[in-house]
């Protein structure tokens, strides 16, 4: 994608040449990730579950599928979401893999990545998640994670009793949130018929949530069994909105985009959408003119000021853009994508320190943006400190799947950073990652 506002973790499988190569990139947005809070917040409280302590994120992928991996993450594809009609659709893909978490199925399963927010974690799981959606091979996903093959297949093998108990489970979430289950019925009929299809055929929610006409019966009973009727909530439509509207516009032509840009009815939305489209067609005034206008409809919302920023940085007007992710920050502090935006146009525009400042702010809420990761890197080298520049860099490459780059880097990092240090400790989670990958390989 062209676009950097996408903060892409390019997860790479296939780490020999006997295998190809097969990149996953974890998009990374604070508006869309914002909209999919509050839209799961609801289904999360009703699972017992903290809205502020499981991030809700999208995998750049034109399937549909969505996953856990550990306690603290839910991962839906960008192509579900596209797929969606309405909130409760998306609420109850949430509610679903929540119950797994709630369920405590994880605990069950060979690979259980509670430790997912460090660099190395995320990206050996997230492989490993990948390659079985994929349904390609073993080898490839195993040498990503360091696991042998016979763990790689029962990663993601649900058992029918886990996913008939999740699906009872996230009715009954829905059903205490106030959420129709009607959406449901929708998201399986989606994937009606997949079962009788060959693996390679199935998409990868089929691969990785067994279905079955029976799965489906009972996803229909339990939605007509629902206690009382439920009345659409109009935040959740428009957070909705804001997610698919925003995703679509970055992933869809601008054309396209610009005769659709109005669907959801929302003034804001629609001038967003806009703003994007002619971004993208590089028509600089064109979208400024209408992301101001959807600012001047919700003037604190720091995530179309963010967005301003955006467009001005990707259209090389710097100062202009360290303002308005400025302005962004202060309506939203503590926000690390925020924050990160504000650290990279701060570097772009010369001012070291300071974006070091702020690029750490970022890293230390949220260690899982590569971007913030280069960026911090840089300016760590300009600084100067050589050893945490290499630690910074061991771990974007963990990320990438580039275990023998990053252990070059942590090696280094090792041998500059103090013996014991938060920075040299990262360092060894990055080595110990690669050298288990080492271990399986041979």
């Amino acid at each position: 994608m062209q676009l950097l506002r996408f903060f892409a973790i390019a997860l790479v499988l296939g780490l020999t040449l006997a295998a190809p190569a097969r990149a996953v990139t974890l998009l990374r947005d604070p508006d869309i990730e914002h909209a999919l809070r509050q839209l799961g917040a609801p289904v999360l409280r009703a699972a017992g579950l903290n809205p502020d302590r499981v991030d809700i994120m999208v995998i750049d992928d034109a399937s549909m599928n969505a996953f856990v991996v550990d306690a603290g993450s839910i991962f839906i594809h960008s192509g579900l979401i596209l797929r969606m009609d309405n909130p409760e659709m998306l609420q109850s893909v949430i509610a679903h893999e929540a119950a797994h978490i709630a369920n405590g199925h994880l605990m069950r399963r060979p690979i259980n990545a509670r430790n997912a927010r460090n660099a190395a974690a995320l990206g050996t799981a997230l492989a490993a998640a990948a390659g079985i959606a994929a349904g390609s091979g073993e080898f490839a996903a195993g040498a990503a994670a360091g696991i042998q093959g016979a763990a790689m297949r029962s990663f993601f093998a649900h058992t029918r009793a886990e996913e008939n108990a999740a699906d009872t489970s996230g009715a009954r979430f829905l059903n205490s949130a106030g959420i129709d289950l009607s959406g449901m019925v929708q998201v399986m009929d989606l994937f009606r018929g997949q079962e009788s299809l060959s693996l390679s055929r199935q998409d990868a929610y089929a691969r990785t949530h067994p279905l079955s006409r029976d799965r489906f019966r009972r996803v229909r009973a339990l939605a007509q069994s629902q206690s009382r009727s439920v009345a659409p909530d109009p935040d959740a439509r428009y957070w909705f909105a804001r997610a698919k509207g925003k995703l679509s516009a970055f992933q869809r032509s601008p054309s396209w985009t610009l005769t659709r840009a109005g669907e959801h009815g929302y003034d804001d939305v629609r001038l967003m959408r806009q703003a994007i489209a002619h971004h993208r067609r590089a028509d600089l005034s064109r979208a400024l003119s209408d992301i101001d206008g959807a600012i001047a409809r919700r003037p604190d919302d720091p995530y179309l000021h963010e967005l301003r920023g955006q467009i001005l940085m990707e259209g090389r007007q710097i100062k202009a853009a360290v303002n308005a992710y400025a302005r962004a920050v202060n309506r939203s502090s503590n926000n690390a994508l925020i924050l990160g935006s504000y650290g990279r146009a701060l570097l772009a525009d010369g001012q070291v320190q300071k974006a070091a400042q702020f690029l750490e702010s970022a890293r230390s809420r949220d260690g899982r943006d590569a971007r913030v990761l280069r960026d911090l890197a840089q300016a760590q080298a300009r600084l100067g400190n050589n050893g945490q520049a290499s630690v910074l860099t061991a771990e974007r490459y963990a990320m990438q799947g580039r275990l023998k780059d990053a252990k070059i880097h942590a090696e280094r990092a090792s041998d500059l950073l103090p013996r014991g240090s938060a920075a040299w400790q990262r360092a060894q989670d990055v080595l110990n990652a690669a050298k288990l990958a080492e271990k399986r390989e041979n």
